[in-house]
């Protein structure tokens, strides 16, 4: 079985040389470009399994590679960003990145992420349920589609996964950790602003009445009146 390809599109040659070594001692075969341009002729030629992307590139920025390597395939995409802006993450996860971490990070941290969307990927879509029909809107596991009055909303398979869990069971409050152990399958709770910003783009692309927060706690999906 082949070693799992890996691009990491980085201009910041430390950083990259350090993501770089460690994914290759973990097995993966990676492939580096340093900019907008040849990231996305690297995932173009190579067809990686997962893509780690700086937010921002010379050339052009990590939201444009996303768009274009995106258009070709679907991809896993990890997004980085040495800007703690929700604007931004919610930007990257709106065009199609799967998951994003905030520089400096842990390189044990990126690895354990980029181990956990290839799991995804491997395993597939979970055992599809029942279609739930909500509000305005209704979500097919079995399609993966979300649908409303004004047609389909795109989301990504986090953002389906993280919505149909807490749909299946409304009213009823997630921790964060609830939440990324089992949508994620994150242990670490150093990655709890992963579903608040996850959360805000769901919010953004179903409106803001849907998801409640439970402050200090986590988040419920509105019980139907």
């Amino acid at each position: 079985m082949r070693p799992h390809a890996i691009a990491v599109i980085e201009d910041e040659a430390a950083i990259a040389s350090a993501i770089a070594a460690r994914l290759t001692k973990e097995g993966f075969d990676v492939r580096v470009a340093s900019d907008g341009p040849s990231g996305v002729e690297l995932c173009l030629r190579t067809r990686p399994d997962l893509v780690v992307l700086d937010l921002m590139l010379p050339g052009f920025d990590g939201l444009e590679v996303c768009r274009r390597i995106q258009r070709d395939r679907p991809v896993p995409v990890l997004m980085l960003t040495a800007r703690d802006s929700e604007t931004d993450m919610l930007v990257g996860l709106g065009v199609g990145a799967d998951d994003y971490m905030t520089k400096p990070f842990s390189i044990r941290q990126l690895v354990a992420r980029v181990q956990v969307l290839l799991r995804r990927v491997e395993r597939g879509p979970a055992p599809a349920g029942a279609p739930l029909k909500t509000h305005d809107i209704e979500i097919d596991p079995g399609r993966r589609v979300v649908k409303r009055a004004t047609g389909t909303v795109h989301l990504t398979p986090i953002e389906f996964d993280l919505l149909y869990k807490l749909a299946s069971r409304p009213g009823i409050v997630f921790s964060r950790e609830q939440l990324l152990a089992e949508v994620w399958g994150y242990p670490d709770e150093a990655s709890a602003r992963t579903v608040d910003s996850h959360v805000g783009a769901l919010r953004k692309k179903l409106g803001s009445d849907l998801i409640r927060t439970s402050h200090g706690v986590g988040y419920a999906f509105k019980e139907s009146s």
